[in-house]
């Protein structure tokens, strides 16, 4: 049971109850000096119970506040993740033999900054692709991919529109939760010599990465593959060698036989016909798009989607009567052998009345 914390009210009236106790002719109506006191005092008292209050919730990690749980995770080597910058490629085109240097930098309307990591030549088609990293960190920088971007102050022979491919990898800085969430893990699973548990706490160690899944004998004896995602999307190609790397130098000795891999992502798209009652139909969309992405977000590489929680879902929302679903038809099964793992995310949603 835990212990109560008197608030000011009850302290003052224990203070006044005491003090009658030992001199019962004294005054404590509420304009009394006695009464006075007692407030004072009651309210210096509270403050001292709430401090007590606030200490005993940073003695454990689940309960502190952010300074003390980033130094209840430092005390066992767990450091807060920066935010990174998404990275992917792009293509320029123009004239055949026309530089293209490291460092140029192209925007979208939005704003959005991007600059290339590598130099290049314009080949005989016309064009080359460049790999290309985002000016600001965070996951603002990701982009679907077959986006134009404006080369600013674009040198004589390249033009000045830029095809952006899949620019992934772009996380933003930590939250509290995910920081407690590995501190827990380190707690829970504790360093065990390079078991499952272990790939996947380095994976996670390494920042830009959300998520990671670890698969062993996928393809052979003694063989594991660590499956990793960056927010709700692919990681790059240079955030997957950034793992191995990290893997690499903290695996056991002999443990060599394990590969760091993207998941294939698999769209779903739904298609629904709702009855309605009290919502229009454009509320209702989107009150069906939340209650899916809420579906979709647990969803691990391999994970098999089922239709029937799909159904259970829409039905569940206020002022959907009655529902029919005609996409998906049946469990989406993802793809999980030796070369391949899906990854089930939700594609587009459309909503229409029944």
């Amino acid at each position: 049971m835990s212990y109560p914390i008197p608030d000011l009210s009850h302290t003052r009236a224990t203070y006044l109850r005491d003090l009658r106790n030992v001199q019962p002719d004294a005054d404590v109506d509420a304009d009394s000096d006695h009464y006075v006191r007692a407030t004072a005092l009651a309210s210096a008292v509270e403050g001292l119970y709430q401090h007590q209050s606030y200490l005993y919730r940073q003695i454990f990690a689940d309960t502190a506040d952010t300074p003390e749980l980033e130094r209840h995770a430092g005390v066992r080597g767990i450091y807060r993740k920066a935010a990174t910058r998404a990275s992917g490629s792009a293509t320029f085109t123009g004239v055949q033999g026309t530089p293209v240097t490291a460092g140029m930098v192209m925007s979208l309307l939005d704003g959005r900054r991007y600059q290339t990591l590598t130099a290049g030549v314009i080949a005989a088609n016309g064009a080359v692709t460049l790999t290309v990293e985002a000016v600001e960190a965070g996951s603002a920088g990701v982009v679907p991919g077959s986006w134009q971007a404006t080369l600013q102050a674009p040198p004589l022979g390249i033009d000045s529109l830029v095809t952006l491919g899949l620019i992934a990898g772009g996380t933003d800085i930590e939250t509290d939760a995910a920081l407690l969430e590995r501190l827990l893990d380190l707690i829970r699973r504790p360093p065990a010599g390079g078991n499952q548990y272990d790939y996947r706490r380095w994976a996670l160690e390494v920042p830009g990465v959300t998520a990671a899944f670890v698969y062993p004998q996928r393809h052979g004896l003694g063989t594991l593959d660590i499956v990793i995602t960056s927010g709700d999307g692919l990681p790059s190609a240079l955030l997957l060698q950034q793992v191995y790397d990290h893997i690499n130098a903290l695996r056991p000795v002999r443990s060599n036989l394990f590969r760091v891999i993207a998941p294939t992502l698999l769209p779903v798209n739904v298609l629904v016909r709702l009855t309605l009652d009290g919502v229009t139909l454009a509320d209702a969309t989107v009150m069906v798009n939340k209650a899916l992405a809420a579906i979709f977000a647990p969803l691990a590489p391999g994970d098999v989607l089922v239709r029937s929680q799909v159904e259970a879902a829409i039905s569940n929302l206020p002022g959907v009567k009655d529902r029919r679903l005609f996409n998906p038809m049946v469990n989406v099964q993802p793809i999980s052998d030796a070369s391949t793992i899906q990854w089930c995310r939700l594609g587009t949603v459309q909503v229409e009345l029944l």
